[in-house]
């Protein structure tokens, strides 16, 4: 799907546009900037502004490095929204590429946390009913649903063998505190890029009201899903964080085989068993 004619002509861009690998999917490049569709009005009315501040911040902090931390800069419309028929634009940047070492997606996480913590002090979407299958899996994640039955685990929706692996996470989870809630990225693995004076520039922020130890796990358990067991991950609250991750994983792809999962997680699981 192509943005319609009135969406470039909002956003002042050309209209010969190309697909762009990536991010959430379905991104295209037209002109200088990157537009994306699929984006909620109502939550980019709200991040975006603070977003693009924090990221003009960031470009031009006195002392700043150049291999210091970059946010792609939204950019609004020329009517002043955010989002046009459902896309939304953030500024080009030429020449990067994906970032694959999972040192440094941790860093650039543990980096972008720490100024999110500054710049967003509450996050209203947090106390809204969940809007789609990544919001009802994060509430099951943390207990936050009502009741498992009315959510996707354990429904047709889901194959039964991912089910049963949720619900042995489930099991697994205790009240070890993992950190207080705070706006992180739910998705960082695979939307960070590498500028070339080596920065790192996150893309695509899924925004969440959780701890940022969490959106660590979810961010290791992306990135690690095909190289084996967490060896890390296997106590204290880096443990709670990753057993919550696996199940907002679970519940929110609803994978056919959750087989690699189970051998990513599978230390985790073995510590929970008498």
């Amino acid at each position: 799907m192509l943005p319609a004619d009135h969406v470039l002509d909002l956003f002042a861009v050309p209209g010969d546009v190309r697909p762009l690998p990536g991010g959430r999917g379905g991104s295209v490049l037209a002109g200088d900037l990157v537009l994306s569709p699929g984006r909620d009005a109502r939550v980019a009315d709200l991040l975006d502004p603070t977003l693009a501040r924090l990221a003009v911040a960031l470009d031009t902090r006195p002392g700043r490095r150049a291999q210091d931390l970059r946010i792609a800069v939204p950019v609004p419309a020329r009517d002043g929204s955010w989002v046009v028929d459902g896309w939304g634009a953030s500024r080009f940047e030429p020449g990067t590429r994906a970032c694959t070492d999972l040192p440094v997606l941790r860093a650039t996480g543990a980096v972008l946390h720490a100024e999110l913590a500054l710049a967003v002090r509450s996050w209203p979407p947090a106390q809204q009913p969940p809007r789609h299958r990544w919001d009802v899996a994060e509430r099951v994640a943390f207990g936050a649903a009502d009741r498992l039955d009315e959510t996707p685990v354990g429904s047709d929706e889901v194959p039964s063998a991912t089910a049963d692996l949720v619900h042995e996470l489930l099991r697994a989870r205790t009240d070890h505190p993992i950190g207080p809630d705070q706006l992180v990225h739910g998705d960082l693995a695979g939307n960070v890029l590498i500028d070339p004076a080596g920065a790192p520039v996150v893309i695509d922020l899924s925004p969440y009201w959780r701890p940022a130890l969490w959106a660590e796990a979810v961010c290791v358990l992306d990135a690690v899903m095909w190289l084996g067991v967490v060896q890390e991950w296997t106590s204290g609250a880096q443990r709670e964080a990753m057993l919550r991750a696996g199940i907002f994983r679970l519940v929110a792809d609803q994978p056919e085989d959750p087989e690699p999962y189970r051998r990513a997680l599978g230390a985790l699981l073995s510590l929970s068993r008498p």
